[in-house]
This record gives structure tokens, sequence and C-alpha cells, in this order.
């Protein structure tokens, strides 16, 4: 994967014609973290995806097979999580980066995971990749 980060500010861009396909604050309980506390029960987390997606000639007679979807992502994020216990938020941003990506169309994905109820006086605190084709 290239190191080259092509986000910007926007990362839906008709010059280089893509489009911007999104999560916010997808909140789901999972098995996640290193301590004996954390493998006892799931926690909750916030998930935030943007994909940078190479935008075809539009969605072709106006069908969702003809885009990324963003129920599919989400479908995927949940499916990773019904895996099972994973110990770092680092493995679980890389393993839904690497499951958009497998959709030829995203050419770039940036994850952030959340766990806002981990440090008492702390909003939350997580992990943030970005990968490229």
């Amino acid at each position: 994967m290239s190191k080259k980060p092509i986000f910007s500010n926007h990362v839906a861009s008709a010059s280089s014609g893509l489009r911007h396909v999104f999560v916010r604050d997808l909140t789901l309980d999972a098995r996640i973290g290193i301590y004996e506390s954390e493998k006892a029960a799931p926690q909750r987390i916030i998930v935030n995806i943007d994909l940078s997606v190479v935008e075809g000639e539009g969605p072709k007679d106006d069908e969702i097979g003809h885009v990324v979807s963003y129920e599919i992502v989400v479908k995927k994020v949940e499916a990773i999580i019904a895996e099972g216990h994973i110990n770092l938020v680092e493995t679980l941003c890389e393993k839904i980066a690497a499951a958009c990506l497998k959709d030829k169309r995203v050419v770039a994905a940036r994850v952030r995971v959340e766990k806002p109820d981990i440090i008492p006086n702390a909003r939350s605190v997580g992990v943030e990749i970005e990968r490229t084709r």
C-alpha cells in the first residue's frame, strides 16, 4: 500500500474523479482491549470511515449496485466485530480499512475507532489510520 496521502480537506474531488463515501459516529459494542476487564464484556466503540471512491459514470440506472454502499461498509464493520475479541484498536482499524479496500473502486480509506468510556476524564481515546491502494 502506498504511504502517500491523497486526502486533503476534501476527499471528494471533481478534478481527481473522486467521490466521498462516509460513515459517521457508528456506535457499536465490541469485545476489544488488552486488559482482563475489557475482555470480560463488550464495550462501546465509535467508528468513523472516510472513503475516496473513483467515480464512474454515476449510479447507472439509479441502482445501488453501481456505487459503493455505505450500508455495505457498515455491514463489513459489524461482521469484523462479530468475529470475536480484538486486542488492539489499531488491529480493528487495519481490518476495517482492508475490508473497504477490497472494493476496487475504493482508492483510499481513513478509519477512526474511538473508545469513549475507557479514560474517565477524556471524551474519547482511539486511533485513526489512512490506507491507500
